[in-house]
């Protein structure tokens, strides 16, 4: 075994869901490389030394660069906004350093392809934050899928809705200023990405995106509160994809359904350890969808228990996400979703918004 030195850019939501991850992932996984929780970045000298304390971080800064060019601080996790990870990222990768970023990658098409740029010149292990597809009910929906255990996909409808922002009351944040953190920069990056994985590259989109509450209390908002899409799989299927931030009673929907020749999926991240199965098979009149209850014969379930139905939760996935960026950094070898696969996503919802705009349908290969 030998440590890595870890340094994490912010230490709200996600960079204590990080630096927690990191602490644990050497226990559940037996992993090679032993994070060492070296230095945490925030806003202030006051609440980057709060997480210090917190986390167990050993130093804490105010100053990005500080963090990246420390040379105790060999791998960097990024969880700051979007507009700031591409400048840390860069300046990462060009002081040999792998990077971790959560999505979306960047706050715009050019960020992503700048970064997707950057890691693959660097030869350095690069992934984003897609952590919802790594539960292991929808790491057993992939399998088989890729196995051809419901025949060939005909049809996808995924959607990412949550109702932090249905209330036209809610006063008005951070979230509801610029488009990377709108619906289609905060939610859809998710639910787009579980396509891409599930179904294979989407060839062309029709969109629609809306702002329905203009104004909040506290200030205007200038992004948008849902979306829905039309998509055409490169492999032929059809699709569709609904995004909500005011999707009352929703507070985790990143779910799916697909229909194959030879049977069905559905799932639901809010009973994010059932998976539903339908095989086209049997007398009629004993088919139907079938409850799947995930267990450790199913994909990173194991190291976290060994009772069936026990269940994963929100963190595990997190974890199961610290060791695949551990891997990648001590085989040297890619561990999807790259940078690159980031950037695909990123042009998806490019290509959703000028949909949007325009009110046409748009070919993703032309951004």
């Amino acid at each position: 075994m030998a440590e890595i030195g870890i340094g994490i850019l912010g230490g709200g939501y996600m960079g204590k869901a990080h630096a927690v991850a990191m602490s644990s992932v050497g226990a559940v996984f037996n992993t090679a490389l032993r994070p060492r929780l070296e230095m945490v970045c925030a806003s202030s000298p006051e609440s980057a030394e709060r997480y210090r304390q917190a986390y167990g971080f050993a130093r804490s800064t105010d100053d990005w660069r500080v963090l990246v060019n420390d040379p105790k601080v060999e791998a960097v996790v990024i969880a700051t906004p979007p507009e700031t990870h591409r400048e840390i990222a860069q300046a990462a990768f060009a002081l040999g350093k792998p990077v971790l970023c959560e999505k979306p990658l960047g706050a715009s098409l050019e960020d992503g392809a700048a970064m997707s740029a950057a890691a693959e010149a660097s030869g350095l292990a690069n992934m984003v934050g897609f952590n919802y597809i790594r539960t292991p009910a929808s790491q057993y929906a992939r399998a088989l899928i890729a196995e051809g255990e419901i025949g060939d996909i005909t049809w996808f409808r995924g959607e990412h809705t949550e109702d932090f922002y249905a209330h036209p009351q809610a006063p008005a944040t951070w979230r509801t200023t610029g488009m990377s953190n709108g619906t289609m920069g905060d939610l859809a990056p998710h639910m787009i990405n579980a396509a891409l994985a599930l179904i294979g590259p989407i060839s062309r989109v029709m969109a629609e995106v809306e702002t329905v509450h203009n104004s909040r209390p506290g200030g205007e908002v200038d992004n948008d509160d849902h979306a829905q899409m039309m998509v055409r799989f490169a492999n032929g299927a059809m699709g569709s994809i609904y995004i909500s931030r005011i999707a009352t009673g929703r507070k985790m929907g990143y779910a799916y359904e697909i229909s194959g020749t030879k049977g069905a999926i559905r799932f639901d991240q809010e009973d994010q350890n059932v998976l539903w199965l339908y095989r086209m098979e049997g007398p009629e009149a004993e088919r139907g969808f079938r409850k799947i209850l995930t267990g450790p014969a199913h994909p990173d379930y194991e190291p976290f228990c060994q009772g069936p139905g026990h269940g994963t939760g929100y963190q595990d996935q997190i974890i199961i996400e610290a060791r695949d960026f551990l891997r990648a950094i001590e085989t040297g070898k890619p561990v999807w979703p790259t940078f690159h696969d980031g950037h695909e996503v990123n042009r998806v919802v490019a290509a959703a918004l000028a949909s949007s705009a325009d009110e046409s349908w748009k070919n993703i290969e032309d951004f």
